[in-house]
């Protein structure tokens, strides 16, 4: 969850390390800090809270200058939010400095060994205990930082990155990491290590990527890597295709604000080069064999939050399309309840950072029982991507809010994508089929920018909401996961009571906390040979009768539910099973602007994080 800043180089590491901190806070604010290698010595400062208070920290106590340092921004695990556990973590004769990612699952016997040999404690972190380990390596036999660190995380049990500092080597930083996420930099003169590229992709957009059990190491003139057991491993290089100002605000107030006007351009993007001009889907990524895909016979969609909502639309899509049985599980449940998979089960799993640590649990389980594993993630080299036999890559550029908007849309066309290509393989859907399929994915930029146009309508709606503390959504079928994705953005943003239903289960229980004047949006379907649409007007017309107050998304045109609705946003047609893509954006810009009513930072809501990098 946290957020890592390594620097070596020609340029103040202060600088460098501050903005890389800025660029990834969304990963964590409980507190920030930095290390900087001055003198033989480490100087460091933190503070608790968000990295505003430690820019007042630092101006009025200002650090030494130093081309060489490290950051930290923190989303608290072991021991609450303080001055006193913020990281960087520094040894007692300021020699050693770390910052940590992830869990040490078995600090507490390393913390009692280090405390019987003298050692003191200044904090309620388990990152301490790797502060204190490293400096014994170094005063002991340990020839470099390198082996120190080496030597330590050999010890070390759960999930973490790390990235350490040596007083007495100022041109050194090194960096570890075990199923949390690192990446380096490679410049001129100059080398980066982050959790992320944002961090450094001001100076470059060359990347290294870290693979597991990894320790690399990063002069001004090089990167090294070696494996824990000291061997020499090869690294692999890529180019990032977004550049410094795609994580800018861009004179929005908030990033969630722009990243929810960039997604015309995300679900574009997702969709190029996906297809010829006869409309048959090229997957370029799908390293699966049509043989491979032919053998399925059964689909397990895995995803936390919001990328669980993209699978359950998903479910209905790909069954549709495909009869192939389709299951979603939550990834954080998956391997806890012995699933029955195997060979002939593909397991897509759904991730924006590609580094979700229930998420690549789950996957791992996955492929110990013999299953393909395709991923669906926005972020190039992550660990995912990498330990998946097949990627599809959404393209959406840098999320920088932490509440989803642009990755879930994409996400949608992506699940939406991976569906008619396995209909086209599998031969479920003839070639004209599938190209009229894909024509309507690519009306859906040209949709979510209609719905854009006429934002200053939702927001108007939720000013005028803002006293409520309650808010329903109903749906069915792909209506029923963006009522879900609809309530949890009210919960992240305006940590409000909000719940998503099943239209059809209103009566079977729900129903009863409907008292006059309770808002209740209600995402109606298209028209269609079913009863679906008449279904769930029918759902209006029962909250109606109970005195709720309803907002109700339906396709232009449709007049049906106008005399049950006290307000109508009008979504651009669409079919059924693509309407969601369109539903979500009315949704999204409602708790945006709720959330900024109600004076919260839309942004960096309390308590989250961006990616949830342990379990």
């Amino acid at each position: 969850m946290c957020g890592i800043v390594g620097y070596v180089g020609e340029r103040s590491a202060l600088d460098v390390v501050l903005g890389g901190l800025r660029r990834l806070e969304y990963r964590g604010y409980d507190s920030t800090g930095v290390a900087l290698v001055v003198d033989g010595s480490i100087a460091s400062a933190k503070k608790v809270g968000k990295l505003a208070n430690l820019d007042k920290e630092l101006a009025e106590h200002p650090l030494p200058a130093s081309t060489t340092g490290i950051g930290h921004t923190r989303w608290a695990t072991h021991g609450p939010p303080s001055d006193r556990n913020a990281h960087p973590h520094v040894s007692a004769d300021r020699r050693v400095a770390v910052v940590h990612n992830g869990i040490i699952e078995n600090f507490a016997d390393l913390r009692a060994e280090l405390e019987a040999e003298g050692f003191e404690f200044s904090s309620d972190t388990d990152t301490e205990t790797v502060t204190h380990l490293v400096d014994r390596e170094l005063r002991g036999d340990a020839p470099d930082l390198t082996e120190a660190v080496r030597r330590v995380c050999r010890r070390l049990k759960g999930a973490f990155t790390l990235v350490v500092a040596d007083g007495e080597d100022p041109g050194r930083v090194v960096g570890a990491r075990r199923n949390s996420p690192l990446v380096a930099g490679r410049g001129e003169g100059e080398n980066f290590l982050a959790s992320d590229v944002s961090a450094f992709i001001q100076y470059t957009r060359s990347a290294v990527e870290l693979g597991q059990d990894q320790v690399i190491t990063i002069t001004r003139d090089g990167i090294d890597v070696i494996d824990f057991d000291g061997q020499p491993s090869a690294v692999t290089e890529y180019h990032v295709d977004w550049d410094a100002s795609a994580a800018e605000k861009g004179g929005y107030e908030w990033f969630m604000l722009k990243e929810i006007e960039e997604q015309p351009r995300a679900v574009a993007d997702t969709l190029l080069g996906r297809h010829d001009t006869q409309g048959r889907l090229m997957l370029d990524e799908m390293r699966l064999s049509d043989d491979e895909l032919r053998a399925i016979d059964k689909i397990v969609i895995i995803g936390c939050g919001t990328a669980s909502y993209a699978g359950m639309v998903a479910k209905y899509a790909i069954e549709h399309w495909t009869r192939i049985p389709c299951e979603v599980e939550l990834a954080s449940e998956f391997r806890y309840r012995d699933p029955i998979v195997g060979r002939s089960t593909l397991v897509v799993a759904i991730s924006q950072s590609g580094e979700t640590a229930d998420t690549l649990q789950a996957i791992r389980h996955a492929r110990q029982q013999g299953s393909k594993v395709l991923a669906i993630c926005n972020t190039n080299g992550s660990t995912i991507a990498r330990e998946s036999d097949a990627v599809l890559y959404t393209h959406a550029g840098p999320e920088i809010a932490v509440a989803s908007t642009k990755g879930f849309l994409t996400q949608l066309v992506a699940c939406y994508v991976l569906g008619l290509y396995l209909s086209q393989v599998r031969g479920t859907k003839y070639g004209d089929e599938v190209a009229s399929t894909v024509a309507e994915l690519e009306k859906l930029p040209a949709g979510v920018q209609e719905i854009l146009d006429r934002g200053d309508e939702i927001r108007s709606l939720a000013r005028e909401l803002a006293e409520h503390r309650t808010f329903l959504f109903l749906g069915r079928h792909v209506g029923y996961p963006v009522a879900l994705e609809g309530a949890l953005k009210l919960k992240e943003l305006a940590y409000l009571h909000a719940e998503g239903f099943a239209a059809g289960e209103l009566k079977h229980g729900p129903i009863a906390v409907i008292e006059p004047g309770l808002p209740v949006f209600v995402v109606v379907p298209p028209k269609g040979r079913d009863q679906l649409h008449e279904k769930v007007v029918s759902n209006i017309q029962e909250i109606r009768a109970r005195g709720a107050r309803t907002v109700v998304l339906v396709e232009e045109g449709d007049t049906s539910v106008d005399p049950f609705a006290d307000v109508v946003i009008r979504l651009p047609n669409a079919p059924t099973l693509l309407q969601p893509v369109l539903a979500t954006v009315p949704l999204q810009i409602f708790a945006a602007e709720l959330a900024s009513v109600l004076g919260h930072d839309v942004d960096q809501p309390r308590n989250l994080a961006k990616s949830v990098t342990v379990e």
